[in-house]
């Protein structure tokens, strides 16, 4: 999300989570780290190539998964991003968070208006992992919440003034 991001840095990892029910993990005495309350999945549809990002796409599965989840939007302090340092990614990804975040009037929410949530990607610190990108990311959400700790991303040195960040809900914790 920096203005002078130039691409994404390929890295290379694999990561593993034990997915249990709740209940099953309360019974058997785990150490519980974080719940999936919600998902929400959706096609960027027929664009411009395959691999071309569409912000309306990924604003359908951002809502797709807080209705799945039953729980308001606003009321999230950390959002981890893909972020992948390429200009049409994160304009793209940005835009559908715009869009979801900012879609109902914040003055209604009870949450102020601007810059309460904190944005961050993985990839700032260990690379696009390609496959293990999206575990990766659910493992420092998961550690994030179990020590209650906003974690920063770094190589952020100036937004990008075309996200308009201020203006949103986001900020970038660096």
């Amino acid at each position: 999300f920096d203005k002078d991001s130039k691409g994404m840095m390929i890295g290379e990892g694999i990561g593993m989570v034990v997915l249990k029910r709740l209940a099953d993990a309360e019974r058997d005495g785990d150490r519980i780290y974080a719940v999936v309350k919600g998902v929400g999945t959706s096609s960027d549809g027929k664009f411009k190539s395959i691999y071309a990002p569409r912000s309306g796409g990924q604003a359908k599965a951002l809502r797709r998964a807080y209705a799945d989840a039953d729980i308001d939007r606003l009321s999230i302090g950390l959002l981890e991003a893909h972020g992948t340092g390429t200009a049409a990614g994160d304009s793209a990804e940005f835009d559908g968070l715009k869009e979801v975040f900012t879609e109902d009037t914040l003055a209604k929410s009870g949450y102020p208006d601007f810059q309460h949530i904190a944005l961050g990607s993985i990839k700032s610190q260990i690379g696009h992992t390609k496959a293990a990108a999206g575990i990766a990311g659910l493992i420092k959400t998961a550690l994030s919440l179990h020590h209650k700790i906003l974690p920063p991303s770094i190589n952020i040195d100036h937004p990008s003034k075309k996200l308009g960040i201020k203006k949103t809900p986001f900020y970038l914790n660096t």
